[in-house]
């Protein structure tokens, strides 16, 4: 029994050694991780509910070259509410919760006082520090929360926690969108326009700060203050003149609707700088009912299409700087009509009417028969020398368009296998090649700019604040792409076209203009020219004003406009005078300075118009003129009084329209005026025997 005992005691011993082994092994293992061990585990635990965040900086803002925003980050905030903050009392909470609530309804009105109140309350009992209270607000919004009953204690004492977001916002919607651009987070997603193009100045760095994960896989700021500041944008000055692209947005939109086109682009460049002051791509949208055209795409720089006549400019200067033609030859068009290889017709639009026309009518008038018959008659035996006179115009240059989207402009060569008999014909007058509208455009604008061929550019200064960071000047492609002799035939050329071609319609007074209409067809992929829905055409315009000092080149293409009108005289060439009208009427330095009549008196800087003498002298007492003109009767543009013999017809040259009826009535005519300003010519001379009812035209001017 004692032997039975001893061996129960020996065992209860060795469980007991056991287990204080274990003991013993447990806490030196805790003692190993707590002094030894402690810090690595520590951090390792703080990397798992902290780290560091990126806080993104205020993006740089869009300006047009006055000065007008038209692309902006405006600030939005995320609230959160820690309603267990160590600094929020029992006592604040109790006395605020109330009014707090009622402030929220009022504020957000998307919910009750009563159900902001229990949200508030049981989130402080649930401990909750991350309490999402409302998304993406304005400004004012933040603002008016931190008056709240509670949030007005800040963040420590009251629990109120702001993440400022921003939103991009174009002031002017869907003016020049497209041009502006837009920068996606998506990566996936290609950034486009100026927004893309100079991501890099506009986004700035990112800062940091310690964030801390909280239950629900929330994170919260740990501090108030960054660890590093975000630096905010730079910001970018473009070229683009808002009131100008107003006008050629509102153009080409009136344009196109009327004629049913499908898209259409126009663009405003000036000549000496190559700066774009207007770009303008629209996109038809809805159906028949509900028409409308956004920007959705940047045809101007990144459509090519077939351009047509616009093309024959290039066409005749390579044959004038190779020697072969000038102004005045002649050609016998045969009444606009000619066979090419395999038995194709090549036709103009004014088929029949004209036999031989000089070089420069020939153009002014569009004869496709002209251009491609004088193009095979000096390089049909070798087609690529009109090729490679064609590519020393520099057409194939890299432009280095500041925004991406660019489509290279290639010619294809002779000896290429898809150069055929057909091919050298069809090139002299736009068709077998792709070019951008802009492309077309800034051959124009070398052409008007002395052969001086500049790229366009979009952008024209980075900016920090007011502190300069970076100019972009001026891109020349090439000091001259042909001789002057050249140069000078094509403006001839471009000229007459306004003057006495397609494009005399468009003729101002005030101003002169020179370009080339062009209307194309447009080849549908594998069907030719011929689609589903039958030919499809090409409208537009490409030229510069004035003619005789050129400041502003201009392209409007419209494309697929209805089979009722698709000419670019009638299509395209109203939208670019709408233009060319603004930017006159805008532009005082293209006026010409007032020029005065040599039998007008000037006192001062004022002209004096020949007219009655009480408002005249009423009129230079107000100038403080002295006028020695009697109190009555009328005077001359020579302020010498005015004689008429009753029956006998007055001269009323120098006067306004209202004084010359009042004087030409009265003895008994009828006036009949042509014309607005001062009377410049009548029709009857002066002190011959008027017949009662007798009519009299007087020319204003």
């Amino acid at each position: 029994m004692a032997e039975k005992k001893k061996d129960i005691l020996w065992r209860i011993y060795v469980v007991f050694f056991a287990f204080l082994l274990f003991a013993l092994a447990i806490m030196s293992k805790v003692g190993h991780l707590q002094f030894v061990e402690g810090d690595y585990w520590k951090r390792k635990a703080d990397s798992l509910t902290t780290a560091y965040q990126s806080i993104e900086p205020i993006r740089g803002n869009i300006y047009a070259s006055d000065g007008s925003l038209i692309a902006t980050s405006l600030p939005r905030y995320d609230v959160h509410l820690d309603m267990c903050s160590n600094g929020l009392k029992n006592k604040v909470f109790n006395d605020g919760i109330d009014s707090l609530a009622l402030c929220l309804n009022k504020l957000f009105k998307d919910k009750s006082k009563s159900d902001y109140k229990r949200i508030l309350k049981e989130a402080r009992r649930e401990g909750n520090h991350y309490l999402l209270l409302k998304r993406n607000i304005s400004y004012k919004e933040q603002k008016q929360l931190m008056t709240f009953p509670i949030l007005r204690y800040g963040r420590n004492k009251g629990g109120l926690i702001v993440d400022q977001l921003s939103k991009r916002e174009k002031p002017f919607k869907d003016l020049a969108s497209r041009t502006i651009g837009s920068k996606s987070e998506n990566q996936n997603v290609k950034a486009v326009g100026i927004e893309g193009a100079f991501d890099s100045s506009l986004r700035g760095v990112k800062g940091k700060r310690l964030m801390q994960r909280i239950a629900g896989n929330v994170w919260k700021p740990v501090n108030n203050e960054n660890e590093i500041e975000p630096k905010d944008g730079n910001d970018v000055i473009t070229t683009i003149d808002l009131n100008l692209q107003d006008v050629a947005t509102s153009a080409l939109s009136e344009q196109i609707l009327k004629s049913k086109a499908e898209k259409g682009c126009a663009i405003l460049m000036e000549v000496a700088s190559g700066e774009i002051k207007a770009i303008a791509n629209l996109t038809r949208k809805g159906d028949n009912e509900t028409i409308n055209y956004r920007e959705d795409y940047n045809y101007a720089i990144g459509y090519g299409t077939e351009p047509g006549s616009t093309y024959k400019l290039i066409s005749m200067m390579a044959m004038m700087e190779d020697g072969y033609i000038d102004l005045k030859d002649s050609i016998n068009t045969n009444g606009g009509r000619m066979m090419l290889a395999g038995g194709k017709p090549l036709v103009d639009s004014h088929e029949g009417i004209y036999n031989y026309l000089d070089v420069k009518d020939a153009f002014a008038h569009s004869s496709n028969v002209a251009v491609a018959k004088l193009v095979m008659k000096y390089y049909s035996k070798n087609p690529q020398k009109f090729v490679d006179r064609m590519r020393s115009f520099h057409l194939e240059d890299d432009m280095h368009l500041q925004i991406p989207g660019e489509k290279k402009f290639t010619m294809k060569n002779a000896d290429s296998k898809y150069w055929s008999a057909l091919s050298l014909p069809l090139t002299a007058i736009g068709y077998e090649q792709n070019m951008t509208p802009i492309q077309i455009l800034t051959f124009y604008n070398a052409v008007a700019n002395d052969g001086k061929m500049v790229a366009p550019i979009f952008v024209k200064e980075i900016r920090s604040k007011s502190q300069l960071v970076k100019r972009y000047p001026i891109q020349v492609i090439a000091d001259s792409i042909c001789s002057a002799s050249t140069i000078k035939m094509a403006q001839e050329m471009l000229e007459e076209v306004v003057l006495t071609g397609t494009a005399k319609h468009i003729k101002h007074s005030q101003y002169t203009i020179a370009g080339k209409t062009g209307t194309a067809q447009i080849a549908n992929d594998s069907k030719g020219y011929n689609g589903v829905d039958g030919k499809q055409y090409q409208a537009s315009f490409c030229g510069y004003f004035p003619a005789d000092k050129p400041q502003y080149s201009c392209i409007v293409v419209i494309y697929k406009p209805s089979k009722e009108a698709y000419y670019g005289a009638s299509v395209a060439c109203p939208v670019f005078k709408e233009i060319s009208d603004k930017v006159y009427a805008l532009n005082i330095k293209m006026h010409e300075e007032l020029k005065r009549s040599p039998d007008s008196l000037f006192a001062g800087n004022a002209v004096v118009k020949a007219g009655r003498n009480n408002p005249t002298l009423l009129a230079a007492k107000k100038l403080n003129m002295s006028l020695s003109i009697p109190n009555s009767g009328w005077h001359n543009t020579s302020l010498r009084e005015l004689k008429s013999s009753e029956g006998a017809v007055p001269n009323v040259v120098g006067m306004g329209l209202r004084d010359a009826i009042y004087i030409l009535e009265n003895q008994g005519l009828q006036v009949k005026p042509q014309g607005r300003g001062s009377v410049i010519k009548q029709s009857l001379n002066v002190g011959t025997k008027v017949q009662k009812g007798q009519q009299i035209i007087i020319e204003l001017g």
